[in-house]
């Protein structure tokens, strides 16, 4: 059994080629094991940095550069409806550049069969997603879905397995994760349940940055810098869009920033930066004091326990 090399993440710039290339290893190992131990896994394919990553890693383990070949499940994209055209239309092409098979189903349609119900009708999106991956996952039957959290975004992700056990109600329970000793896993399951699979658990987003870097990974235009208009809120910068208007009372100012994270218009936001490059985002990454989601997300800054609540309710 191969032995993996586990994230520092005060020495990970020290190590180089090295320490990524074993974090690779660990990654392609994990996704041939899901191949081979699950009959209907699926990755999950946002067209964001995480999942960008993840799939140039599913290359290198299924796609041979001279004989050819192809990943060997499908890519599901949970689409809120308000996801930035940039990233949608990335996630697109870069599909269709593999020939990979892609499956997107909407919030909307969910809000259309009546099983989401927004309280009101500027409420985000973004925890919603769960009642949808829900419903696609009963449609075709998915026994594994492939993601691309990592332990260093959040507290609730650092408490996960890397096969993460979920119950036949789609339910995670923190108290219940499976032992995984020596990169053995446990893929058992009954009936209705099903496993999420973190190939990339162990990475930061130091670590992310430098194999984007080291591989040539192109991303969407919105994780470099960019002029913005945006206005200050509870200590983010938030951006203005039709789904997310000043308001009253509040200053528009326009701003050179770039996103750490991309997720639902409604709930990320970006960051003042003017690094344009890799090679530019890494400088930054060594320096940030706050992690990538809670310099981010408003969706996490309504409790301390705000994601481990989504998770547990069937959120990634």
């Amino acid at each position: 059994m191969t032995a993996f090399v586990h994230s520092n993440p005060h020495t990970h710039h020290y190590l180089g080629n090295a320490h990524l290339d074993a974090l690779e290893e660990e990654c392609i190992f994990v996704l041939r094991e899901v191949a081979a131990a699950f009959e209907r896994p699926a990755l999950l394919f946002s067209g964001g940095k995480d999942s960008l990553v993840m799939l140039k890693c599913a290359e290198k383990a299924f796609v041979d550069t001279v004989t050819g070949g192809r990943i060997p499940y499908p890519l599901l994209m949970i689409d809120t409806g308000h996801n930035f055209v940039e990233v949608t239309d990335f996630r697109d092409r870069r599909a269709q550049e593999l020939g990979a098979d892609l499956i997107v189903r909407s919030v909307e349609d969910s809000m259309a069969r009546g099983s989401v119900r927004l309280a009101h009708t500027d409420e985000s999106r973004n925890a919603h997603q769960s009642v949808t991956l829900l419903e696609a996952i009963a449609e075709f039957g998915f026994d594994a879905l492939i993601g691309g959290a990592r332990r260093d975004e959040e507290k609730a992700r650092a408490k996960e397995r890397i096969f993460s056990h979920r119950d036949s109600f789609g339910q995670w329970q923190p108290k219940d994760q499976r032992p995984e000793l020596w990169a053995l896993f446990n893929t058992r399951l009954q009936p209705g349940e099903h496993f999420r699979v973190f190939p990339i658990s162990n990475w930061t987003e130091l670590d992310v940055w430098q194999y984007i870097a080291r591989e040539h990974i192109a991303l969407p235009s919105l994780y470099y810098s960019h002029p913005r208009q945006v206005v200050e809120r509870s200590g983010l910068l938030v951006p203005v869009t039709p789904l997310t208007p000043a308001r009253v009372g509040e200053t528009v100012v326009l701003r050179h920033v770039r996103f750490r994270t991309v997720g639902d218009i409604t709930c990320t936001c970006p960051v003042a930066s003017h690094a344009a490059t890799p090679e530019a985002v890494l400088q930054e990454t060594l320096a940030a004091e706050v992690s990538e989601r809670g310099a981010t997300r408003m969706d996490d800054k309504t409790s301390e326990t705000s994601m481990e609540k989504r998770k547990k309710d069937g959120y990634f």
